[in-house]
């Protein structure tokens, strides 16, 4: 097997890796490097004048030879990406021959081996990520929209605080929705070429994918900003609030995926726009999520430290265990509707941590949707009471006519219920 046949497959076994992560393809990059190297090798070649006896200088695919004599060998290391799938540093040796360069020795699939079980293994490892963030958005879709259907249907849960959570379980469901048109677009098939791969649909997907991710942060904000100000104002105004919120939610995620679109559009339309690692505009997306968890994080510290402060006696400062307990109770259930989790790698690279960020971040974020929905939907105590008026038909309001009044009688005005939201 030749030194470019050889690279070629091992590109190949790198190829599925990066397909279920939807981030950095390892691949492209090792393409990219051996570009540089072959771009460098040649532009050597062409500053070195033709040598009459002995080897010019070459490139065989994967390394750069150098100028040799007649009768000379020459030793190169394994190019370095082969430290992917193989710890063995190994080397390959040609003989500089009358004729020319002769063969490798060893070959490089000899010299440079790779242990293929490994690469089996870390498909395998990814291939489950990718079942189980596809279970996790599904369920986690499924719950969200039951959630919405009954904040929404059930009049008396009207509220700006509802109002609130119904928009960030409806960002969940986009972010979902984003993910599963993602995977669909660019990697419907093993033998796409994700390096090259450049259409307009996958353009397409890959924005949608960032404006959703923006959306679900800036509510997971919203939600944090909203209850600080209900717990710092004595007379919060809720209404004027929500509808800033609003704005700030959908419209900034909007403005900043708009700006990254143009600037892809403009400087940089390679490829699919999903090779972000080293990409300067990068950050028109990664800053404001950065800096919006941060925001989140120190929002999160201080709705504790307001919570702690309520739940001090009126007289001492003897806390009892019951107080510890709804503080703690409390605490917990703010973790998952502040994304507070997502601090844990926010202000490190892309690149760091990867072993725990991908089941973490893909696995069980995928089912951050499903347990928002639980806590403050279905265990919501004033969404059950509700349910249970609904079903069993508790308060006259939401019985039928023929079991509130007897027939051929009208309901006097004076017993007339309000219908009053119960937030």
């Amino acid at each position: 097997m030749d030194s470019r046949a050889w690279g070629a497959c091992f590109l190949c076994l790198l190829g599925p890796l990066p397909t279920v992560l939807g981030h950095v393809h390892s691949e492209c990059d090792l393409k990219t490097r051996l570009r540089a190297d072959e771009s460098a090798c040649l532009q050597a070649v062409e500053r070195v004048p033709n040598a009459t006896l002995g080897c010019s200088s070459s490139w065989d695919g994967l390394l750069c030879w150098p100028t040799a004599g007649s009768g000379e060998w020459v030793t190169l290391p394994c190019p370095d990406f082969f430290s992917h799938l193989s710890s063995e540093p190994g080397a390959v040796q040609r003989d500089c021959t009358i004729t020319g360069w002769s063969e490798h020795f060893p070959p490089y699939h000899v010299a440079c081996p790779v242990h293929l079980e490994v690469q089996t293994q870390e498909k395998s490892y990814f291939s489950t990520v990718k079942i189980i963030y596809t279970l996790g958005y599904s369920v986690s879709t499924v719950a969200l929209l039951a959630a919405i259907t009954i904040l929404v249907a059930l009049r008396r849960l009207h509220c700006p605080r509802n109002y609130i959570h119904t928009q960030l379980f409806t960002t969940f469901i986009l972010k979902a929705g984003a993910v599963f048109l993602k995977d669909a677009t660019l990697f419907h098939g093993e033998n796409t070429d994700h390096c090259s791969f450049s259409t307009v649909p996958c353009k397409v997907s890959v924005a949608i994918s960032h404006f959703a991710t923006m959306t679900n942060f800036s509510w997971l904000l919203a939600e944090a900003v909203y209850l600080t100000c209900l717990l710092a104002s004595t007379s919060p105004s809720t209404r004027r609030a929500f509808w800033w919120l609003v704005l700030a939610g959908w419209g900034l995620p909007l403005l900043f995926t708009g700006t990254w679109v143009g600037c892809k559009l403009a400087f940089e339309d390679v490829a699919c726009w999903d090779l972000d690692g080293s990409s300067p505009y990068w950050w028109i997306i990664k800053g404001p999520i950065v800096l919006s968890v941060g925001v989140n994080f120190g929002l999160f510290l201080n709705i504790i430290r307001i919570l702690l402060r309520k739940l001090e006696p009126a007289h001492g400062s003897l806390h009892t265990q019951s107080q510890y307990w709804r503080l703690s109770k409390s605490t917990l259930l703010l973790i998952p509707l502040f994304g507070i989790h997502y601090i844990i790698f926010n202000f490190l690279p892309d690149s760091a941590g990867l072993g725990i960020r991908f089941p973490l971040e893909l696995g069980l974020g995928s089912f951050h949707g499903f347990i928002v929905a639980i806590l403050y939907c279905f265990l919501n105590q004033e969404v059950r009471t509700e349910i249970s008026r609904k079903w069993h038909g508790h308060d006259p309001e939401l019985l039928p006519a023929w079991r509130t009044h007897a027939k051929g009688t009208v309901p006097s005005r004076s017993r007339a219920k309000v219908l009053t939201s119960v937030c």
